[in-house]
């Protein structure tokens, strides 16, 4: 195999992709061969979106992580909205109630204060919505042409309520059903459409919103759900993916029962895009077992932010570690981790 270098005669092998960024294969190797040997301990060790862990108080949920997304305003939202509500869904799909955030900013010299405050106000609004209060931070400016205009990074705390059971990908287990809450890809496609000024009638909009009280309401309707995750970067198919090796289970999916816009289908065969792999900031995937799936439909349905959920699939035994998208037309294919880097910087 012939590798490619650089002017340095360094192996760019051995430097840092945008790829390592895309929440798929690469970003899953960086983790296990970096950070997992130096950082390993039992709480990190599941890798889900939060960690759980026991306090005096009772279980906590921690979470944390940074927005570079590029536009800072897109359809739908901006990045403000989008570090608040992306920090409280991982809290709330870990089982915990989202309670205490921090914002780290990072600014970039020049930048217009006005563009600030209205980051800032976004933040405050969508806080309000979610029902979580920001009550510390820290500011850094670096020069000018070093960060975009501005970087979050976010941080959050919840609580776990008392009996709420574990959640994660390792109790998925054969015979479960998957639940999707939406329509995918409409985060990737705004970020798309105001990169390169698409003109899509009617425009799609980001998805970001927090789900959180509509998650805590489905725990209490059905209290055997397994796992659930935001299929932000890297799409469902990461996500499900991700689900499959960890569980060495296989999740069988029905093309005709995912939703996705006709908009987001046109983006898709223009650019060369799978939706499976397209970012979702305000989307859940839900395992579960059958017979809490009326129960949970019910009540998803019942939310603005679930009135499109429905059953895409189940969970089965036959290959390990496998997910399969069985398709319209009758036939069956394989659906990978993602590869490489789709579109870059969508949060």
């Amino acid at each position: 195999m012939q590798h490619i270098t650089n002017m340095e005669g360094d192996n760019m092998e051995d430097r840092i992709l945008m790829a390592h960024g895309s929440g798929g294969k690469l970003a899953k190797q960086l983790t296990e061969e970096v950070f997992l040997p130096v950082f390993d301990n039992p709480l990190l060790g599941p890798l889900e979106d939060a960690a759980v862990f026991h306090s005096p108080g009772g279980k906590l949920a921690l979470t944390t992580d940074s927005y570079v997304v590029k536009p800072l305003f897109f359809p739908g939202g901006d990045i403000g909205r989008l570090a608040v509500a992306g920090t409280v869904n991982d809290l709330a799909v870990s089982g915990a109630v989202p309670l205490y955030l921090s914002v780290g900013f990072i600014l970039e010299e020049g930048l217009p204060i006005n563009i600030l405050k209205k980051v800032a106000a976004s933040m405050a609004r969508t806080a309000g919505e979610a029902g979580v209060k920001i009550i510390t931070g820290d500011t850094k400016v670096v020069e000018k042409g070093m960060a975009d205009g501005m970087y979050i990074n976010t941080a959050g705390v919840g609580l776990i309520p008392q009996g709420q059971g574990e959640l994660g990908a390792r109790r998925v287990r054969p015979g479960d059903r998957i639940i999707l809450s939406g329509s995918i890809g409409q985060h990737g496609v705004a970020i798309l459409a105001a990169r390169e000024g698409l003109d899509l009638s009617p425009a799609v909009l980001s998805d970001v919103t927090p789900l959180n009280k509509m998650l805590e309401d489905l725990l209490k309707e059905a209290p055997g759900v397994r796992a659930m995750r935001d299929p932000t970067r890297g799409g469902l198919a990461t996500t499900l993916n991700e689900w499959a090796v960890t569980a060495g289970v296989t999740i069988r999916i029905k093309e005709e029962k995912l939703a996705i816009l006709p908009q987001v289908h046109g983006v898709c065969e223009l650019f060369g895009f799978d939706p499976l792999y397209l970012a979702n900031e305000g989307k859940a995937v839900i395992a579960l077992p059958p017979e809490e799936v009326p129960a949970a439909l019910e009540l998803l349905q019942r939310h603005a932010q679930g009135r499109e959920a429905a059953v895409i699939g189940e969970v089965t035994g036959e290959r390990p570690g496998t997910v399969i998208l069985e398709t319209k037309v009758g036939g069956e294919r394989i659906v990978d981790m993602l590869t490489g880097e789709q579109l870059p910087r969508i949060c």
